[in-house]
This record gives C-alpha cells, sequence and structure tokens, in this order.
C-alpha cells in the first residue's frame, strides 16, 4: 500500500491513496479544522473497515438491511499526556430491518476476531469492546480478540 500527501496551507493536507483523495487538517488553534485530523480519519479507518465485513456477511447470509450505522467512542489518554493515544474504543452497531440478532452478532464478532485487519492492528495498543443494537434493542456485545 502507497499514499501519497500533499501539504495544502498551514496544517491541512491532502493524502492521495490510489485514484482517491482525503484532506485532513489539524484542530485550532494550530489548524483550521477544515477536515478530519489524523486520528478521526485512524477511528473512521476502524469503524469502516469493520462496517464493510459487517455489510459483507449480512448481504451473504440475506438479511434485510434498512438502516445500519456504528457510533465509534475512543478515549484518550490524559490531556496532560504528549502525545495523547488512544486507551480504549468502544463500537456500538446498530441495525434496523428485518434482521436476524444472532446473525448481527455473529457478524460483528467474526468482524472483530477474524476479518477486520484495522481493529486486529488497533486491539494491540488498546483495548476494543463492542455492542450490536437490532431495531433499538441490545443483542449481543463482546471485545475484540485476535
Amino acid at each position: 500500500m502507497k499514499v501519497e500527501l500533499n501539504w495544502k496551507e498551514g496544517l491541512a493536507f491532502d493524502v492521495k491513496a490510489g485514484l482517491n483523495t482525503v484532506s485532513m487538517d489539524a484542530k485550532a488553534p494550530l489548524g483550521r479544522g477544515k477536515a478530519p485530523s489524523p486520528k478521526e480519519l485512524v477511528a473512521a479507518g476502524l469503524a469502516g473497515c469493520t462496517a464493510m465485513d459487517v455489510m459483507a456477511f449480512m448481504r451473504k447470509h440475506r438479511q434485510d438491511v434498512t438502516s445500519f450505522s456504528i457510533a465509534t467512542d475512543i478515549q484518550t489518554s490524559d490531556k496532560d499526556v504528549h502525545p495523547a493515544v488512544f486507551t480504549a474504543a468502544k463500537l456500538n452497531f446498530f441495525l434496523e430491518g428485518n434482521v436476524d440478532p444472532a446473525k448481527a452478532v455473529e457478524a460483528v464478532q467474526l468482524s472483530q476476531t477474524k476479518e477486520c485487519g484495522v481493529s486486529a492492528m488497533l486491539v494491540k495498543a488498546f483495548p476494543i469492546t463492542w455492542e450490536v443494537f437490532v431495531n433499538g434493542q441490545s443483542v449481543g456485545s463482546g471485545e475484540a480478540r485476535f
């Protein structure tokens, strides 16, 4: 994998990966906050990786998902510690539709134990926990283990 980073202005950069470009910027006062920060992009990568696994599994098992989202809550080290690093992550998976709760939990569990490369890398640095909600009801929870 290769990416190319180009400076735009201040602390804003564009990152090119293949044919796609993503912007990033630092928060004020160092930057202008016009794009996600590098740490926010790491969090987005975690959510995106597991989301792709889960939706591929749900499609394969013919689950009628009408809505899907992941709320990612990442804790960081004390603000007095430099550099601040991630210390824990909680992923809440929300699925709506005609979905078998057992299939939803199985999809997340497979992603968080065998499939998601981003989780596999990050769990070496901090714990990742998860909970699955189907049509507003909690149906299972666990921890990333690779």
